[in-house]
């Protein structure tokens, strides 16, 4: 696959997570409880937990930051930006299995937007790595063989 059409694939699904990131953030400052399908109270409880911030910030806002942070790597030349892009990419996974693990075992709820963003930082960490690891400088593929 091209790096062309891995960087498309991964701005679309960056695009995807600064929107689901973005909603949180507005529901966070605007004092709103956040939709859950079905009725469910899972969100609520997640998203007022104490574990919705980090620090003093919202949860929702270091990942609106995480999403465009790596939605700017996505954009940016070079194989430092591809680097960038995938370490952004991979910490952004690794704090969203984190969070993961905190509802499950800890809060006991689970957030229809958090797993959402788990999806999402986990095929932004696939295709960011992917990039990374099987494109040369000029982002072409690497030839199969190739020492």
């Amino acid at each position: 696959m091209s790096d062309r059409r891995l960087r498309a694939g991964a701005l679309a699904i960056a695009g995807i997570g600064i929107c689901v990131a973005g909603y949180l953030t507005y529901v966070h400052y605007a004092g709103l409880q956040p939709f859950c399908a079905g009725g469910g109270h899972g969100c609520e409880r997640v998203q007022s937990s104490s574990y919705a911030k980090l620090a003093g910030i919202p949860v929702a806002v270091l990942g609106l930051a995480g999403y465009v942070a790596i939605a700017a790597a996505l954009l940016a030349p070079g194989e430092r930006a591809r680097l960038a892009a995938a370490a952004l990419a991979v910490s952004g996974f690794g704090f969203s299995a984190y969070l993961t693990y905190l509802e499950l075992v800890v809060i006991d709820a689970i957030c229809q937007w958090c797993v959402t963003s788990a999806v999402l930082l986990t095929a932004l960490m696939v295709l960011a790595v992917w990039r990374l690891l099987l494109l040369t400088d000029d982002g072409e593929p690497l030839e199969r063989g190739a020492a």
